[in-house]
């Protein structure tokens, strides 16, 4: 290992019953938009993160059966034989690096939808399912148990014979039969597998017995186990039940993976839990009552964490599943002294939003995640360039940076100009806002980079006109000169701009960004974008002193954090600071005196007063430069619209596109394709 033996420690081996993980870094399972739907998308994600210097890479949930079916949601399956060539790909995929495959099967009772399969719901008792679909789970029988018990049995040697290495039980995220008989807010079964902690704990006893005998000496065995519901004494307690059950069941397993549920508290955003690390304190007791090997989560981002946690004798692997999709070659760089170069997961929750819209995972720190296989782009790796030549990028932002930052990687002269005083722009910005301060790893990443690299030049404070552009003498040009947020109140709910009185004062997310907020007095958001931004900055005014009235046209406050795990966080957080939260109403007008607002249902009028409006509607594309450098006939060879100013969307979509930009430059990497599609029929 070069340089100092400050990390060896992360890079000894660990015996996981019958196999050896090279090195203590763990890819917990996780979801991905993949699945059996793109097996060779999943092969390829999950064999970049072997490479990466990942000893363990596991699949995400593993349906057993088709009564444990999750469409839409594209999990991973392995109902039968015919789902082992797909899975297969992932475990030749994996072990091509020298790294153990892992799998996570699953049942999940009453949280299957079965919507394709049709089966019935099972469940620990009679009870309504999850999906917003009236549709009712049925108790599990005696006969219902053997045959899940026979089914799991099956899974574990069909794994087998895909060639994984680890073999999982799954008892978390209150997502699954296992968990739920343990839970005794849902097990009320007076039989043997009901009433007592050991009765509840029997099924999964049986099935961890029953995975061994199975799977012999040739894998391993392990336990996802919850050790805390974060619901008080109405749940498992991580220092009370969740404690007896690894007493319980301390050898069984041969690993531990522990962390706490549900899954939007085992993966909490950073905006409403900071701290890496922050489930530490749940599993810390683990290794003190097993001798077996404990991995456990939360955001482990810093490798002298890492070796604390390893030396304090609390883990003895670091699981992620957030930070190996930000860099999958996290272990490398710790391994070759390049820690500097980390991409540090900003806890945004983009990757989980994938999986919840049923589309292949990204990242707003690694634009390469997702596409490893259907555009061939390496997260480490970037064509050089042909012709080494000079290239102008204007605009600092998120996609400004990654622009030039890839570009200067392929070896072109990169010059980037951005008129404000700081680099970073929307990115730098919104992390200066309550709760967002993380984000500003997207910013500093980049930064880095760029500033390690002789062949870049960094000009703030450089607002330049079409004369200036001509002036410079570069013919291939990327504008990245944003978007910014309308006043006019245009937006989902108006086609035309609203009738706003000028003695009511307007601001926008922008005059908030760029510190210029409303007076004292009551100010209203009205939130018809329906993103994160609305919320955040409620919370960040309430927090500050104002006072706040919330407007949306949607039933919920930031429905799109419902993606990203934390909309019941979100609403919590703005009354628990004091806003007024008034949801489907639209503003229509406003006057000196305050608002008008209709009703989206009924019509209905509503006045409120208020001392000024804060508009969260829709964003203006900045498109004057580059309509007038268009008007200069023949100066340009390139002139490339990015990020926002292209098309407004998230921080992760302008970076993803900023990196897309760079890549298809000269045709460089990708050609200007599109991407490779996994066809039913047929090869992709």
């Amino acid at each position: 290992m070069p340089g100092n033996d400050r990390y060896a420690i992360l890079f000894e081996p660990v015996q996981i019953g019958p196999v050896t993980a090279k090195n203590r870094f763990y890819q917990v399972p996780h979801c991905n938009g993949l699945g059996h739907l793109r097996p060779r998308a999943e092969a390829a994600m999950r064999g970049m993160k072997a490479a990466g210097g990942w000893a363990v890479v596991s699949t995400q949930e593993t349906e057993i059966h088709p009564s444990s079916d999750l469409s839409p949601y594209p999990e991973q399956r392995i109902w039968d034989a015919s789902d082992i060539p797909a899975l297969r790909r992932m475990t030749e995929a994996v072990h091509e690096h020298g790294a153990l495959a892992a799998i996570q099967l699953v049942h999940n009772g009453h949280h299957a939808r079965n919507h394709l399969s049709r089966a019935p719901i099972l469940g620990v008792r009679d009870m309504i399912g999850v999906a917003s679909y009236p549709r009712q789970a049925r108790a599990m029988d005696k006969a219902d148990i053997r045959a899940f018990r026979g089914w799991h049995r099956a899974a574990a040697l069909r794994a087998r014979e895909a060639g994984f290495d680890i073999v999982y039980a799954y008892a978390a995220h209150n997502m699954t039969i296992l968990q739920h008989f343990l839970s005794a807010r849902m097990n009320d079964r007076t039989d043997e597998y009901g009433g007592s902690l050991e009765n509840r704990a029997r099924l999964l006893r049986e099935v961890l017995e029953e995975t061994r005998e199975a799977v012999g000496d040739t894998c391993a065995v392990a336990l996802r186990f919850a050790v805390d519901e974060m619901m008080g004494a109405d749940g498992m307690q991580a220092h009370e039940e969740g404690r007896a059950v690894v007493e319980m069941l301390a050898g069984l397993p041969d690993l531990w993976d522990v962390n706490v549920s549900g899954w939007e508290n085992d993966s909490v955003t950073s905006r409403f839990e900071p701290q890496d690390g922050y489930q530490i304190p749940y599993i810390e007791f683990v290794k003190q009552v097993t001798t077996r090997p404990v991995v456990a989560t939360g955001r482990l981002n810093s490798p002298d964490l890492m070796v604390s946690l390893v030396r304090r004798g609390i883990v003895d692997f670091i699981g992620a599943a957030r930070p190996s999709i930000a860099d999958p070659f996290l272990p490398e760089k710790i391994r070759t002294g390049r820690i500097d170069e980390i991409r540090e997961c900003i806890g945004c929750n983009v990757c989980v939003s994938c999986d919840s819209l049923t589309v292949p995972i990204r990242c707003t720190q690694n634009p390469t995640m997702g596409e490893e296989w259907r555009r061939g782009w390496h997260p480490e790796r970037i064509a050089p360039a042909d012709e080494p030549r000079a290239v102008l990028v204007i605009g600092g932002g998120p996609a400004g940076l990654e622009c030039a930052m890839q570009l200067a990687r392929r070896g072109y002269e990169v010059t980037l100009a951005e008129a404000e005083s700081e680099l970073g722009g929307r990115a730098l910005k919104e992390s200066r806002l309550h709760g967002l301060a993380a984000w500003r790893r997207v910013v500093d990443h980049r930064l880095f980079d760029l500033r390690q690299r002789a062949n870049v030049r960094l000009f703030t404070d450089s607002r330049l006109t079409a004369a200036d552009v001509a002036e410079t003498g570069i013919a291939d040009v990327f504008l990245a000169t944003g978007a910014a947020w309308r006043r006019d109140g245009r937006g989902r709910s108006a086609m035309t701009p609203l009738d706003l009185d000028p003695a009511l004062p307007v601001f926008t997310p922008d005059d908030v960004l760029d510190g210029r907020l409303p007076a004292p007095g009551p100010v209203m958001i009205f939130d018809d974008e329906l993103g994160y931004l609305g919320g955040v900055l409620a919370e960040h005014l309430a927090v500050a002193g104002q006072r706040v009235i919330f407007v949306t046209s949607a039933a919920m406050v930031s429905p799109y954090t419902e993606l990203t795990l934390e909309q019941s966080r979100v609403q919590r957080a703005l009354i628990e600071a004091g806003v007024e939260i008034v949801t489907g109403h639209r503003l229509v007008s406003t006057s000196g005196q305050g608002a008008l607002l209709h009703c989206v249902h009924s019509g209905r009028e509503r006045h409120m007063a208020c001392g000024a409006v804060l508009m969260v509607t829709e964003r203006l594309r900045d498109v004057t430069l580059h309509e007038e450098l268009q008007t200069m006939a023949g100066r340009f060879r390139t002139l490339t619209l990015i990020g926002d100013a292209a098309a407004p969307g998230l921080i992760a979509d302008a970076v993803w596109d900023g990196h897309r930009a760079a890549r298809e430059f000269d045709a460089g990497d990708g050609g200007g394709s599109f991407f490779r599609r996994e066809l039913v029929l047929g090869e992709g």
